[in-house]
């Protein structure tokens, strides 16, 4: 999965010869997961048509500020426009529009959005080989940058003039990795690496029975979900459970037993940053195992267990420079319970939920936690659907490593 699925992307088409690019560009997004509204200026469209690029992004294109032929219809609203993206691209972005933009001109619909654009702004140069050279042009994109505008530098190559030079625009596939990279540079975990337990195990009595637990594992792949959005490398050791995860960031080990999970942390621990355990691990697992399915009886049956090993302890024992992060599911004296974990276990913070709370707990999708870090510095929240907890979760580290 992209770093921009889920983003909102407004494209602003001026009147170049590569304009007939955007068309591919919006379908680049489009498959990223992106969601594209469209910008254009009126002469933009005589190089490729609104209903193309409408029919690919799946919204209605931009143009003017009212439909001229319908008097009561509505303006469009270039402050919406501008405030509905998470970020702005505008290419082609030919000598004109720059030098518009570099003084402020707003003379269309598209300068007037760009001028009312509070998210990060790309541009993408795109115009014959003295153009770009020429004085004025390099002026307006001095300026742009200053204004902390993102250039997507124009390349060289065979123009339509049919010169050979700089000034072409960027190919679309090389506009989204660019901008791709340029975001995940700027996300708060960028660089850090992050190990994720999730879901229950499974702890085998004979080949068809196993003592379990209820656990989805939806809290800990949500909070991978949301690790990588903010640009972390993830490894998610994951107990059974259907719970999927696409992100390219996202390594995703799949274990059974609480020694197989055991095993995947301590080899991953070593190489990352911070460690999530949110797994619900099974505390005990048969002596013995049978190789054959134990056949039915009328007499009881006694099954003899040992405790498995305690992976979050194990990997306190052992933490150098690591934030680790623990979970407390308990039903009374909770807070009490909770910081007792956090001490014997050598925690950075613990992530408390009790079963008291009402959708709280296994197989939900929300969550009612409270985060208790190291210093015993307590942060409630209310009830919230899982991917928000995981949000909550993530920024209450981040906000400890950034201290």
């Amino acid at each position: 999965m992209s770093i921009l699925s889920g983003k909102k992307i407004l494209l602003g088409v001026t009147a170049g010869i590569a304009a007939y690019k955007t068309a591919h560009l919006v379908r680049l997004f489009i498959k990223s997961g992106a969601e594209v509204q469209v910008v254009m200026t009126p002469a933009s469209k005589d190089f490729i048509t609104p209903l193309t690029l409408s029919t690919l992004s799946k919204n209605p294109v931009h143009s003017t500020f009212y439909d001229q032929e319908n008097e009561n219809e509505l303006w469009n609203n270039h402050v919406e426009l501008g405030l509905w993206a998470d970020y702005m691209l505008i290419a082609p972005a030919t000598a004109n529009t720059l030098s518009k933009m570099s003084n402020g001109t707003c003379d269309n619909l598209l300068l007037a959005t760009y001028l009312s654009a509070k998210c990060p702004v790309y541009f993408a140069p795109a115009m014959d080989l003295d153009m770009y050279k020429h004085g004025s042009t390099r002026e307006s994109l001095e300026k742009l940058q200053e204004f902390e505008n993102i250039m997507i530098p124009a390349t060289s190559g065979e123009l339509a003039s049919g010169l050979m030079g700089e000034g072409r625009m960027a190919e679309p596939e090389d506009i989204v990795s660019f901008i791709e990279e340029d975001v995940l540079s700027k996300l708060p975990l960028k660089g850090k690496k992050i190990l994720i337990t999730a879901g229950p195990t499974y702890e085998a009595i004979d080949p068809v029975r196993f003592i379990g637990n209820h656990s989805s594992g939806k809290m800990g792949f949500s909070i991978a979900n949301v690790a990588a959005s903010l640009g972390a490398q993830v490894f998610i050791v994951a107990g059974p459970s259907q719970e999927t995860i696409s992100y390219s960031l996202v390594t995703r080990i799949d274990v059974v037993s609480a020694e197989e999970m055991y095993q995947a942390c301590h080899e991953l621990y070593e190489e990352v940053n911070i460690a999530i355990l949110s797994a619900a691990v099974a505390d005990y697992r048969p002596k013995n195992v049978v190789d054959q399915k134990i056949k039915k009886k009328d007499a009881s049956l006694e099954i003899a267990l040992e405790p498995t090993k305690d992976i979050l302890a194990s990997l306190g024992e052992i933490k150098k420079d690591q934030f680790l992060v623990g979970f407390a599911l308990e039903t009374n004296n909770e807070i009490e319970h909770a910081i007792s974990k956090l001490e014997r276990k050598n925690l950075d913070a613990i992530v408390l939920n009790s079963l008291q709370d009402k959708g709280a707990g296994f197989a939900t999708n929300t969550n009612k936690i409270t985060f208790i870090d190291a210093e015993k510095q307590l942060t409630s929240f209310e009830l919230k659907s899982k991917s928000e907890v995981a949000q909550d979760i993530i920024q209450e580290i981040i906000k400890r490593l950034h201290a």
